[in-house]
């Protein structure tokens, strides 16, 4: 779809919100840069060289109203999500625009739903949160491999990934969720969020070839179990992560992700591999790519093309499994995105 509708990246000299800006402009979108730092914005713009630039702290409403008007949809990118997403979508629904962010922080989302579903559903604004690599990929993977399905006895995903090179917006999301939580790991159990102290765990999964046999931390939880529950009837939620990619992330001097390529993506690999136990029977979905972060942009731009052109199940607040055709959604992924769904 090609489109000169203003589209406000909030966060956008970010390392995911570059890949955004240019997803958008490759889209044929007319970005509009948002953020907390003018500076940065300004020389993002003048990298670009025809991007508008309208700054603005979540602090501020009325800098936040002036940096959405006249635009189409607004994606933020900024993390903590614990601190941008409640500012960021108020002032969305105030200018009546789509709302889409790409947070894997997994209260964060809970409070999207919690907080914003009732406004959002009196004003018909569509808003869509983890619509990313963590939350979004999978919800989508899942629900294309229910199959119409509204419930499961049980989801697992497990991701593999071959390294976690993190971003400093990852190491500061994660500082901020590790104190939210006191330290304590999260899970999705019997129907709702439960927070422990037990030690993480670990297990065989066997990934689809070529990654065949690999070792993954178990319930290493991930914003899936927020998205999935929101809309399918399913007691437990599991999501795993192989242990290279763990390791990466727990290490204190793991260097940021370096291009490798023309598109700016690392040399990182992924694997998404998702089980669905319901009436006896096993479901499975996977979908393989590169570079968890610079996937994250077309996910969130197709989800903001679709819903500006009116392709969605529901509006309000919904996960992307609940708010698009999910298989359709995955199979536009390409050539980012190698998915295999059940027949």
């Amino acid at each position: 779809m090609g489109t000169a509708a203003e589209v406000v990246v909030y966060g956008a000299t970010g390392h995911t919100g570059r890949f955004i800006v240019a997803e958008l402009r490759r889209r044929g979108f007319t970005p509009v840069v948002s953020g907390r730092n003018a500076d940065r914005l300004k020389a993002l713009a003048a990298e670009w060289g025809d991007v508008e630039v309208r700054p603005a702290g979540v602090d501020d409403a009325d800098a936040l109203d002036r940096a959405l008007a006249g635009a189409a949809a607004v994606i933020n990118c900024a993390g903590p999500f614990a601190v941008t997403g409640g500012p960021v979508v108020e002032a969305a629904l105030r200018a009546g625009i789509p709302y889409v962010d790409v947070a894997a922080e997994i209260e964060a989302n809970a409070a999207m739903f919690a907080d914003h579903a009732e406004a959002a559903r009196r004003s018909g604004t569509a808003v869509v949160p983890a619509m990313a690599f963590y939350g979004g990929l999978g919800d989508l993977l899942v629900t294309a491999a229910m199959g119409g399905r509204t419930a499961a006895d049980s989801v697992d995903v497990a991701y593999g990934l071959s390294s976690w090179r993190p971003t400093a917006g990852t190491r500061e999301a994660g500082r901020v969720s590790h104190d939210r939580r006191a330290g304590r790991r999260v899970r999705f159990a019997d129907g709702a969020l439960r927070y422990h102290d037990d030690k993480a765990a670990q297990a065989e999964w066997i990934f689809p070839e070529p990654w065949g046999r690999r070792t993954v931390v178990t319930e290493f939880t991930m914003a899936d179990v927020v998205t999935v529950p929101s809309h399918v009837e399913v007691p437990t939620v599991r999501t795993h992560m192989s242990v290279e990619a763990a390791g990466d992330l727990a290490g204190e001097d793991t260097p940021a992700p370096e291009a490798v390529d023309a598109l700016g993506r690392s040399d990182q690999t992924f694997v998404v591999d998702v089980l669905i136990r319901a009436d006896g029977a096993v479901r499975r979905a996977t979908a393989h790519g590169q570079d968890i972060y610079a996937v994250t942009a077309p996910l969130a731009v197709e989800a903001v093309a679709r819903i500006l052109t009116g392709r969605t199940r529901t509006t309000g607040v919904a996960s992307a499994g609940a708010m698009f055709d999910a298989a359709d959604f995955l199979r536009a992924l390409a050539p980012y995105v190698t998915v295999e769904l059940p027949a």
